[in-house]
């Protein structure tokens, strides 16, 4: 299954593996469904966790945006570990792709009675109790990673999910219209204005005093490959490539660096990516965000890029492959994953 791969540094044959070391760039929905591809590919249950890990077992770690943080009611919400979180455990609404299955919305409407602001931003009853133990442990003084291991003995999702920095690294949105031009947090522009104000720029607030997170340098300069999730490249993964050391580490490791494009045929599958690019003057093709990346040769950070069957894409210093793109089902995205691993060179 294995191919050749041709690093910035040396050529290497694919190499067989029986514990593989697997780190994923990721952020929101489409993230997690990848990540849940992954763990099919190595032969892993897709949703929690069959035993504990062990020495010969593979290993995922997925690195999080948290650009999406925000406080609310004086909670700190995470939507993208959460959404990470509850899709690998089980917990997910999957028809919306966000939130608790079964969730209630009592207090967001008691809110609302008391016009409690932001109104426009529903906290579910049961997703709720995430948000009160991360803040209970943040005021305590728990690193947000470590509040995520936490919360995560409890979903056991099988993948170590680490949030890019426990500092604040927050995606602002500078947008421009009849009231002249502002900055409001990435969520306020998403959920309130569904990204209907012009956006002239996308800013990672906090990021230049960030600190990636405990564990995240370490597992990118061990692993055996890195992926790029089919996430939003500007409000997920660039903010994760924000936090200074974390593009360092992606140059410098020795893994294959393997992205894949969220364009099929022109047009995001889900979300806002369309309209994110536009406000950086990315065209929406899959070989200009793979441009946008850059190939480790000319300065960048890939090595591979995978683009959906019958999109054309150059990527210079990189090596591009065509394959199916579309997260249909875990077994589709399981196909994705396993190409990604072809492509680095990896034999799981």
């Amino acid at each position: 299954m294995g191919t050749s791969y041709h690093s910035h540094r040396h050529s290497r044959p694919a190499i067989a593996l029986t514990a593989v070391k697997v780190v994923v760039l990721v952020g929101g929905v489409g993230g997690a469904r990848f990540l849940l591809g992954v763990k099919a590919a190595l032969n892993l249950p897709a949703v929690g966790e069959a035993t504990d890990a062990g020495a010969d077992d593979h290993e995922i770690t997925a690195v999080v945006n948290t650009g999406d943080d925000i406080w609310l009611h004086g909670m700190r919400v995470c939507p993208d570990l959460d959404t990470c979180m509850y899709t690998l455990g089980g917990g997910i609404d999957t028809d919306r792709g966000w939130g608790r299955v079964g969730e209630t919305w009592t207090v967001s409407e008691e809110l609302a009675g008391y016009g409690a602001e932001p109104t426009w931003f529903g906290l579910g009853d049961r997703d709720l109790a995430t948000h009160l133990v991360r803040s209970r442990m943040l005021r305590a003084g728990y690193p947000l990673s470590a509040v995520t291991t936490a919360l995560c003995d409890r979903w056991r999702p099988g993948v170590r999910l680490l949030p890019a920095t426990d500092d604040r690294c927050e995606t602002h949105v500078i947008v421009e219209d009849e009231a002249g031009r502002r900055a409001m947090h990435f969520q306020e522009w998403w959920v309130r204005h569904r990204a209907a104000l012009p956006a002239q720029a996308f800013v990672p607030i906090g990021a230049d005093e960030a600190e990636p997170a405990s564990g995240v340098l370490d597992a990118i300069r061990g692993a055996d490959a890195v992926l790029l999730a089919p996430s939003n490249p500007v409000v997920s993964i660039s903010t994760i490539l924000a936090v200074p050391g974390i593009r360092h580490a992606l140059r410098d490791t020795t893994a294959p660096v393997v992205g894949l494009s969220p364009i099929i045929a022109g047009r995001a599958v889900r979300g806002m990516a369309e309209v994110c690019l536009a406000a950086i003057g990315v065209h929406r093709e899959a070989g200009a965000i793979g441009r946008h990346y850059g190939a480790r040769r000319a300065g960048g950070i890939l090595d591979g890029w995978l683009v959906h069957s019958g999109d054309a894409a150059t990527v210079p210093g990189a090596e591009v492959r065509t394959v199916p793109l579309l997260m249909s089902d875990v077994d589709a995205t399981a196909g994705m994953a396993r190409a990604a691993f072809d492509l680095a060179g990896v034999t799981a």
